[in-house]
């Protein structure tokens, strides 16, 4: 261990400021971590065990996600009703003999956040039962979440879920 002013370089390469809960770059949880390529870490980044997937599909197909989510312990999703476009850019449709431009097709966004252990199930299930084989089925989106938080009782983590 090497002191260098209020800081101290432990041999993990964990910088620790002396004088409060904050790192030497004003970071709340005290810890900067380097990777061996040089990179620093602030905070809990690259810690991460929850991941929010995000599935934009048909809408005929929800119920039949939803069961097979459910089947395979999904406890919980949010689902909002979208209109986008994609590859497709929309389609024609014929009302009272007039055709017409549909820009932005209807579908449906699932948004699911589930531990990282159980991610890729997640994944393969939805794209197993959202799928039709024609245009416009959809995509799938992953991202990385810090935390969670339940607003009932406090609880946070993959308990928060």
């Amino acid at each position: 261990m090497h002191w260098y002013g209020l800081c101290c370089v432990l041999p993990t390469e964990r910088i620790i400021d002396r004088r409060s809960d904050r790192d030497a770059h004003g970071m709340a949880n005290g810890l900067v971590e380097r990777s061996k390529s040089g990179a620093v870490k602030f905070g809990n980044q690259g810690r991460r065990d929850m991941k929010k997937i995000q599935a934009v599909i048909k809408p005929f197909k929800l119920e039949e996600v939803k069961y097979a989510l459910n089947e395979i312990g999904v406890k919980g999703m949010t689902v909002t009703e979208v209109r986008g476009f994609g590859r497709q850019r929309g389609h024609r449709e014929v009302y009272r003999g007039a055709e017409y431009q549909i820009d932005f097709v209807p579908k449906i966004k699932l948004d699911v956040v589930v531990s990282e252990s159980m991610a890729d199930q997640v994944i393969d299930v939805i794209t197993k039962s959202a799928y039709t084989g024609k245009v416009g089925d959809g995509k799938i989106f992953v991202w990385p979440v810090e935390s969670v938080t339940r607003i009932r009782t406090g609880e946070s983590g993959e308990s928060a879920i």
